[in-house]
C-alpha cells in the first residue's frame, strides 16, 4: 500500500490507503454501510444515496461514502485524523428519507415476489427505514422487458441502481441495456427491445438488489429458506468456478456462484447456472445389458457379472475417461486397466499434451491475467471455451492490456489484434525480436484445444512454449473438459492416445459421450445420462452425476478442488468409484481400497500435487521443447455449440432452447423480394 491515511470512523481509528473509498474503509473497520448501487467489481455510480455518512467538519449534509475517497477528507483544525460518523442522527434521518423515496413507487409484491427472503431492499427497509409512508398518490408502473428465456423482468420494482447496465457494459461486454428518460420517466430498458446476447447474462439476477430481475427457470419453484445449500465446483467448463448448489428434497433447484478471486471472481456462465434441469432428464437409473441387439433392464449382479466376464476374456482391454469424470474415478479405472494389462486414455479429443505437468496444466495461473499487459491467445475461443475467463481477459484489456489472437477470428467482447489464422503466423512470432521492456512486462500465452488437437499438436505446443519463453510469459493451457487435468494427474493416458484405446477388444467407457466407439469391441458404459455412449454400450452401469457424489476436480490451471455431494443419484445409480471397486473384485483384480478416502490417499501418493486443495502448484518444463515441425494450415476452432457440449447440457430443455436461439441469431437475415 502506498498513501496510507488515518481516519476515525465512529470513534475507531483505522489506517487505510488514501485511494480507498469511505464505504471500503468502513468495511475494513467492521462497520456495515447499506447500499444498493455500489458493487466492488463494478464502476461507481453513486445514484442510490443509501450509503450516506456524516463527515465531521465537512459540509452540513451527508456524503455518499461509495463515491468519496479517504484522501479527499480534510484533517481536523489541529491536524487530527478526519472523522466520519455512520450512526449519527443526520445519517439516520438521511437513510430513512432515501428509503422513503425508494419505496414511493415500489409495489407491495413481497408475498409473491420471487426475491422474497433474498431481497436487499426488503432487508434494508426493515433495518434502516421507517414503519409508515407519507405517500398517498397513485404509484407509477413500468412495462416489463423481454430479455430472453433466462431473465424474467418486473420493471415496476426497479429502483434504477444501474447494476445490470454496468455489468453488461463493463464485464459482459454487450451494449443492449441502458437507462433512458429523466425524472419519473427514467427507466432501465434494452436497445430496440433486443434480448441479451451474452453467455454471462444470468449474473444480473444476482446483482439486482430487488425483484426486478429474477431467474425465469427458477421462478415460483422454491423459497430460499426451503433449500439445502451445498458449496461445490462447476464442471461445465475447465475453469473450476466456485458454485453453490441449492436442493429441495432430491431435486437441484438452482445453481449460484460463490466468490473466488482465483477462478471465477463472483461471476458464473449461463450454462453452469441453468444446466440443472439436465440433471433430471434422460438419467440412467438402472443397469442394462444388450441381448439380441436390444438393451434390457438388469440387476446390478447381472450387469457387473457381464462386464467382469468381458474384461476377463479381453486380450486388449482399454479404458476411456470422459470429460466430467472425477479424478478418483479416472484413477480407479486406470488402476483396473493396468492390472488387466490394458491402457487408459482421457484425451478424447486427440489433444497432444504430454505427461509432463507443465504441458497440460501450464506454468501460469488464471489470476495472472489481471496483471498481464500482453496476452496472446492461440487456437482458442475463450468466449465459448470459458466465458468467465473471457470476461477476465476483457478486464485486463480495460486496464490497458494488448490482446492478440492466432487462429480463426472469433467474437471476444473486446477488440484484439488478429495475428493470423494459421501455424505460419505462430511460427512468425518466433522470428520477432523481443525488447527488454517487453520481457519485463507481465505477459501471458493462452493455448486452446483448437491448437493442440491436431496431429502436430505437440509441435504447436512447443512453438507456443518458445514464444512464451522468448517473451518471459506464463503459459496457460485452456482446456474444454473439467475432468481432463485431473485424469492426466491420475495417469490416465497412453502412448498411442485415443486411437490406441479405441483399438481394444473391450472398451470401458467412463462417461465419454463425445467419442464414437467403432463397431467391433465389447463396450461397457458407465455414466449418468442416456447419451451417445449409452446407445453404443453392451452393458450400462448407471453412475452418479457430479452433484451426487464427492469428487476431486482439477481445473485448467492445475488447481485441485473438491466437489461435494448436494443430492443423491436416482434409482439404482451408484457412485463412480464404488462401481469400479465392485467390478474389479468380480473381475479378479480387486482394487486396493474400500472407501473414497482410501482411494484418494492412493491417488495423492501417486500425484502429491493433489494434496494441496485449492492451491495452484508451480509447474516448470523439465524436458526441452519438441523439435518436430508444425504442419501447414489454419488452426481449427473447437467445433462446439456452447450450450450442448456434454451429456448433462444435452439433456437440458433450456440449453436446447438457448442453442436454437443462438443459431437463429447467427443466421443471416434475408430481405423479402
Amino acid at each position: 500500500m502506498g498513501d496510507l491515511r488515518k481516519i476515525v470512523i465512529d470513534g475507531q481509528e483505522v489506517e487505510v490507503d488514501g485511494a480507498t473509498t469511505l464505504i471500503q474503509a468502513c468495511e475494513q473497520a467492521g462497520i456495515e454501510i447499506p447500499r444498493f448501487c455500489y458493487h466492488e467489481r463494478l464502476s461507481i455510480a453513486g445514484n442510490c444515496r443509501m450509503c450516506l455518512v456524516e463527515v465531521v467538519g465537512g459540509p452540513p449534509k451527508p456524503a455518499a461514502s461509495c463515491a468519496m475517497q479517504v484522501r479527499d477528507l480534510r484533517p481536523g483544525p489541529e491536524g487530527q485524523p478526519p472523522q466520519v460518523r455512520t450512526n449519527s442522527p443526520m445519517v439516520k434521518k438521511a437513510r430513512e428519507g432515501v428509503m422513503e423515496f425508494l419505496l414511493i413507487n415500489h409495489p407491495l409484491d413481497c408475498p409473491i415476489c420471487d426475491q422474497g427472503g433474498e431481497c436487499d431492499l426488503q432487508d434494508q427497509a426493515m433495518a434502516y427505514g421507517v414503519d409508515f409512508s407519507r405517500y398517498r398518490e397513485p404509484k407509477r408502473a413500468a412495462v416489463d422487458l423481454d430479455l430472453g428465456p433466462l431473465v424474467e423482468t418486473h420493471m415496476t420494482r426497479c429502483i434504477s441502481c444501474t447494476r445490470c447496465v454496468r455489468f453488461t457494459t463493463e464485464v459482459a461486454g454487450i451494449t443492449q441495456m441502458g437507462q433512458v428518460g429523466r425524472g419519473e420517466d427514467s427507466e432501465i430498458t434494452s436497445y430496440l427491445g433486443e434480448t441479451l446476447k451474452s453467455n454471462l447474462q444470468g449474473n444480473i439476477i444476482d446483482l439486482c438488489p430487488v425483484g426486478a430481475l429474477v431467474s425465469k427457470p427458477y421462478a415460483f419453484t422454491a423459497r430460499p429458506w426451503e433449500l439445502t445449500k451445498t458449496e461445490t465446483v462447476g464442471v461445465m467448463d475447465a475453469l473450476g468456478a466456485s458454485i453453490r448448489v441449492d436442493t429441495k428434497g432430491r431435486e437441484v433447484m438452482r445453481i449460484l456462484p460463490r466468490n473466488h478471486d482465483g477462478t471465477n471472481e463472483e461471476w458464473l456462465d449461463d450454462k453452469t447456472r441453468f444446466v440443472w434441469d439436465g440433471l433430471r432428464r434422460q438419467r440412467l437409473d438402472r443397469p442394462y445389458i444388450r441381448e439380441n441387439g436390444k438393451l434390457r433392464p438388469a440387476t446390478w449382479p447381472e450387469a457387473i457379472g457381464a462386464a467382469a466376464a468381458a474384461l476377463k476374456g479381453a486380450a486388449k482391454p482399454a479404458g476411456i475417461v470422459g470429460d466430467l469424470a472425477p479424478t478418483e474415478a479416472a484413477f480407479a479405472l486406470r488402476m483396473l486397466m493396468d492390472s488387466l494389462g490394458g491402457v487408459t486414455e482421457c484425451r478424447t479429443d486427440g489433444a497432444k499434451i504430454g505427461p509432463e505437468r507443465a504441458s497440460y496444466a501450464g506454468t501460469a495461473a488464471i489470476e495472472d491475467i489481471d496483471a498481464a499487459r500482453n496476452i496472446l491467445v492461440v487456437g482458442a475461443d475463450p468466449a465459448v471455451d470459458a466465458p468467465v475467463l473471457n470476461a477476465r481477459i476483457r478486464k485486463a484489456w480495460l486496464a490497458g492490456a494488448d490482446v492478440g489472437l492466432v487462429g480463426e477470428a472469433v467474437e471476444m467482447t473486446f477488440p484484439y489484434a488478429h495475428v493470423g489464422t494459421d501455424r505460419a503466423a505462430l511460427a512468425g512470432l518466433l522470428d520477432h525480436e523481443v525488447s527488454d521492456e517487453t520481457r519485463e512486462t507481465p505477459s501471458l500465452v493462452i493455448v486452446g484445444m483448437g491448437a493442440l488437437a491436431g496431429d502436430d499438436g505437440a509441435a504447436v505446443l512447443a512453438a507456443a512454449r518458445r514464444v512464451a519463453e522468448n517473451s518471459n510469459s506464463g503459459l496457460l493451457i485452456l482446456h474444454t473438459a473439467a475432468g481432463r487435468v485431473g485424469a492426466m494427474d491420475a495417469g490416465a493416458h497412453c502412448e498411442g492416445g485415443i486411437a490406441e484405446a479405441l483399438a481394444g477388444d473391450v472398451v470401458f467407457n467412463l462417461g465419454a459421450d463425445e467419442v464414437d466407439v467403432p463397431a467391433g469391441p465389447f463396450v461397457i458404459y458407465q455414466g449418468s445420462h442416456g447419451d451417445r455412449g449409452a446407445h453404443r454400450a453392451d452393458v450400462i452401469l448407471p453412475a452418479a452425476a457430479w452433484t451426487e457424489e464427492q469428487g476431486l476436480f482439477v481445473n485448467t490451471e492445475g488447481r485441485p478442488q473438491l466437489a461435494l455431494r448436494a443430492s443423491f443419484a436416482p434409482g439404482e445409480a451408484k457412485e463412480n468409484w464404488a462401481i469400479l471397486r465392485a467390478l474389479s473384485a468380480e473381475a479378479g483384480h480387486q482394487l486396493p481400497f474400500d472407501s473414497l478416502a482410501a482411494c484418494r490417499r492412493l491417488l495423492v501418493e501417486h500425484a502429491p500435487v493433489l494434496a494441496e486443495i485449492d492451491a495452484v502448484a508451480e509447474n516448470r518444463f523439465e524436458a526441452a521443447p519438441s523439435d518436430a515441425a508444425m504442419a501447414e494450415g489454419d488452426f481449427a476452432r473447437t467445433p462446439r455449440d456452447f450450450y450442448l457440449t456434454n451429456p448433462v447440457a444435452r439433456a437440458s430443455q433450456l440449453m436446447a432452447e438457448l442453442s436454437r436461439i443462438a443459431s437463429g441469431r447467427d443466421a443471416a437475415s434475408l430481405a423479402a423480394e
